[in-house]
């Protein structure tokens, strides 16, 4: 078997390698990045999301949008107020292994 032949034969479909290029594209973004970063140790709300990382509301509602969107963060209503997390612990694991990789 040729290298081409086992390359070929690993590749994803086309329209999924555009899908994960997609899903790379969100976290290409530093206020993005910020949010998950905050979102890594457990669930806050938009209020002390924007506090904590200097941001308006308005800013950080768009933020988390979008991340709702690619299904990274999850949300949860009380009362008034929302309540984001990280959508899995997959999302905590990329995460993690990009800040991995940049220390090496």
């Amino acid at each position: 078997m040729t290298d081409q032949c086992h390359i070929n034969e690993n590749m994803p479909e086309e329209e999924e390698i555009y899908d994960l290029a997609d899903f790379f594209k969100v976290f290409a973004d530093s206020s993005r990045l910020k949010v998950l970063w905050a979102l890594h140790h457990g669930e806050v709300c938009v209020t002390h999301l924007a506090e904590q990382l200097g941001m308006n509301t308005p800013a950080i509602s768009h933020q988390l949008q979008i991340l709702r969107q690619k299904h990274l963060v999850r949300v949860r209503r009380e009362g008034r107020k929302l309540y984001y997390r990280l959508a899995d612990d997959h999302v905590q694991s990329i995460l993690e292994l990009g800040s991995e990789h940049m220390h090496e």
